[in-house]
């Protein structure tokens, strides 16, 4: 059974290497378990997407609640799914840097990333259109 799980953290450190380093960690673990997805960071926010089997990202997103490099970790959205709409992505990365504010803003009160403050179809939404307007990189 195909789930979707969708949360939010803030990065414990938001040095560039950091980032790469997770991402080159959850493209080679999420490769041999079936995982995809998608992140989205910004202004020390993480927002991520992981589809899969339930067993691989329940025991993903509970890697990631231990993590050091993530603190307030908050799952947004969980569903079950019939096919995955992240599938191209071992792990997509978006960052905000390179996205035009008026994407952001049509989903939050302000021009950032703020998944905290709204609901996780919202955040889903978000997702979904940057994924609509090629801001998602990264694709090995």
């Amino acid at each position: 059974m195909l789930v979707r799980l969708l949360y939010a953290s803030r990065a414990v450190d938001t040095n560039p290497q950091t980032i790469e380093a997770i991402l080159a960690q959850a493209r080679a673990h999420n490769t041999s378990s079936g995982i995809t997805g998608i992140l989205c960071h910004g202004a020390g926010v993480f927002l991520q997407a992981i589809e899969g089997g339930r067993e691989a990202v329940s025991d993903l997103f509970g890697h990631i609640q231990k993590d050091p490099r993530h603190k307030d970790v908050v799952l947004l959205h969980f569903e079950e799914i019939n096919e995955r709409r992240f599938g191209g992505w071992t792990m997509g990365l978006v960052s905000l840097t390179k996205v035009h504010s008026s994407i952001l803003l049509r989903y939050s009160e302000r021009p950032e990333l703020d998944p905290y403050a709204v609901s996780g179809k919202v955040s889903l939404a978000l997702l979904e259109e940057l994924m609509a307007t090629a801001s998602i990189v990264c694709r090995p």
